[in-house]
């Protein structure tokens, strides 16, 4: 029965996933962008204790995660007015103004805390759940050690974090036990969101999708991009522009919706957009950011033709071609699509297969109809393990 799954440890969903690397909240921007180019990580947890300073002392006790930053969030601060003029100057401002709004994202648990439990903080709105690393060996070694301002260890404690995506491929691996859950559609099962989802039109500037691209970010989710006929035509995902740097900002301030899925595409942005960014940039008297723009496709190339090595946990970024620096899957910019009479678990492989935390989902003729996330996949199997549990 599904209902024993309620048995299990948070713990027993961490087995091989790898230590958070953090950051303090002293740190500053420039701290942030270089540890999640060093990383190739898609987050960064910021903490409240610095290890950095050898003068400063803090038990394992005075050390919480308070929140994380992934690389839209920096892409969002540069498109700021004043950052784009000055770029420099936006490098040295503290870490805490990359940090999410909204309270509560992140939150702490025991490691021998219920499976349950970690399903209901996700339901109130929690994203990552931080969870100390159980090791009857000690920390684990470092095969690549680099001079960095993240570290993983706390006083010897290392921590990891379980996401919405964990919970969900924890969940299908006993998807047998929810029969006949599984089999039921998505609108049967009254999943299907309809309100509130962020969307620009194709024709737009893209500068207007700063704030969808900001709301889709802390909402888990991507924007979708509508044609005149409000059919869908691609997505703008944080996590495609995740695998880009900073500069990319740049191509959210000048171009097109449009344009910008051409330039955020898997392969690197066509050199007729970067002409046509570098124009515009100098047309806003923006050189400053242009020189950025410069310096970074000199690194790209230098790093293109240069090779590094990297083990699993511990891979330095790399850069392949101009702006794109993550070693993670790249994605292109299609929306992920299913129908209002696709089963439940389809929808779960689907989004676990492409690795994004939603599914949009659209009527024969491409019209947008709405959006399917963990978050409401995770309500229904919850429901489900309290009515076995109450039998």
């Amino acid at each position: 029965m599904a209902v024993s799954l309620l048995g299990y440890e948070v713990s027993d969903l961490c087995l091989g996933k790898p230590a958070l690397r953090c950051l303090p909240v002293s740190a500053t921007v420039a701290d942030a962008l270089a540890a999640l180019k060093r990383s190739g990580d898609a987050y960064i947890s910021v903490w409240s204790c610095d290890h950095t300073a050898k003068t400063t002392k803090s038990h394992v006790e005075d050390c919480r995660c308070i929140g994380k930053i992934c690389m839209v969030d920096v892409v969002c601060f540069f498109c700021r007015e004043d950052n784009l003029c000055s770029p420099s100057a936006a490098l040295q401002s503290p870490v805490s103004l990359l940090l999410p709004k909204v309270l509560g994202v992140v939150r702490h648990l025991n490691p021998n805390s219920r499976f349950q439990e970690a399903i209901d903080l996700m339901l109130e709105g929690v994203q990552n759940i931080v969870i100390p690393i159980q090791s009857r060996t000690g920390p684990r070694k470092k095969l690549v050690t680099k001079p960095s301002f993240s570290w993983t260890l706390h006083n010897g404690v290392e921590f990891c974090w379980l996401t919405h995506e964990d919970v969900i491929r924890f969940l299908l691996n006993s998807i047998g036990v929810f029969s006949p859950l599984p089999s039921l559609t998505i609108e049967s099962l009254d999943i299907i969101e309809t309100e509130n989802i962020p969307s620009v039109y194709y024709h737009e500037p893209a500068s207007i999708a700063l704030a969808a691209i900001s709301q889709s970010l802390t909402n888990q989710i991507s924007v979708a991009v509508l044609d005149q006929d409000n059919k869908l035509v691609g997505e703008i995902s944080p996590f495609t522009l995740a695998c880009h740097d900073e500069t990319v900002a740049a191509a959210i301030s000048t171009l097109s919706v449009g344009d910008l899925m051409a330039y955020i595409d898997c392969g690197g942005p066509p050199e007729d957009l970067i002409r046509l960014v570098k124009a515009r940039l100098k047309e806003r008297n923006l050189e400053a950011f242009l020189d950025l723009i410069e310096e970074e496709l000199s690194h790209s190339s230098s790093s293109f033709s240069s090779s590094s090595s990297s083990d699993e946990e511990y891979g330095s970024g790399r850069r392949s071609g101009s702006g794109i620096y993550s070693t993670r899957m790249l994605r292109r910019s299609e929306a992920i699509v299913c129908y209002p009479w696709s089963s439940v678990v389809a929808v779960m492989i689907q989004a676990l297969a492409h690795r994004v935390s939603y599914v949009w989902v659209i009527e024969e003729d491409w019209s947008l109809a709405g959006i399917v996330t963990f978050s409401g996949i995770l309500k229904v199997f919850r429901q489900h393990l309290r009515t076995q549990a109450q039998d």
